[in-house]
């Protein structure tokens, strides 16, 4: 594997920050300074270590997205730009979004290659909650309010289920809305269900995972090691 690709796969940075380590002399292979991004190097053997320290490779990843508007949750679209084209320069090829954020909305969005965790965070029976900020097109009177909390009718064989509102900023027509499910649209079908239309939505957690708000539409980070805990101990993963 090149050097270059091992560390990004590693976490250690993007691409373009992990070849100005190695051009600056700070990534060492088996205790020597190696200075050339597509050196090829054994992951298995090789002892690599960056700004002195050691350097063990991840065959789990884990990147927080802040998902802009006018792009597709898919790791590939003929036609559309997708979230997985934000994140090339990460050096892995297997992420892939965990749940889907429509096109035109914005906020966290988890992308992993760790299939198992991404399976128990969307499971319907595990209920995994995900708060959204949606901007309304009007006031909600209590009544409305009580039938998003009840459960909503949705146009399916069942309501949705029960959600939790409150208000960001009622002058605004802002509102948080908390739902243990992740059907199509269901944000949007929800507040429709009480005649009011979503103008803009976000999300702004999944489960124990918050958005990082110093993350600009678009940007992504590796997640922290606490927040990879939290998901872990929520869906159960923690000793697996």
């Amino acid at each position: 594997m090149r050097l270059d690709k091992y560390l990004t796969q590693a976490g250690i940075g993007t691409r373009s920050q992990v070849k100005e380590y190695i051009r600056k002399g700070l990534v060492t292979v088996d205790g020597r300074p190696e200075k050339h991004c597509d050196c090829k190097i054994d992951e298995t053997l090789c002892l690599v270590s960056c700004q002195g320290r050691p350097v063990s490779f991840q065959k789990m990843v884990y990147y927080m997205l802040n998902k802009p508007a006018g792009c597709v949750s898919a790791t590939r679209d003929r036609r559309e730009q997708t979230v997985l084209d934000l994140v090339k320069d990460t050096g892995r090829g297997d992420l892939f979004p965990v749940g889907r954020l429509d096109k035109d909305t914005e906020g966290l969005l988890l992308l992993t290659n760790d299939g198992l965790l991404a399976h128990r965070l969307l499971s319907p029976g595990k209920h995994v909650s995900k708060q959204y900020l949606a901007v309304l097109s009007h006031d909600l009177t209590q009544e409305q309010i009580a039938i998003l909390e009840q459960g909503a009718d949705i146009g399916e064989a069942h309501p949705a289920r029960p959600a939790v509102f409150a208000w960001k900023d009622r002058e605004q027509a802002q509102a948080l809305l908390t739902i243990t499910e992740g059907k199509f649209h269901q944000v949007k079908r929800m507040f429709a269900s009480v005649g009011c239309q979503v103008l803009a939505l976000k999300r702004l957690s999944m489960g124990t995972l918050i958005l990082d708000e110093t993350l600009a539409p678009g940007q992504y980070r590796p997640l922290h090691s606490e927040e990879l805990e939290g998901l872990l101990k929520l869906t159960k993963l923690e000793d697996g």
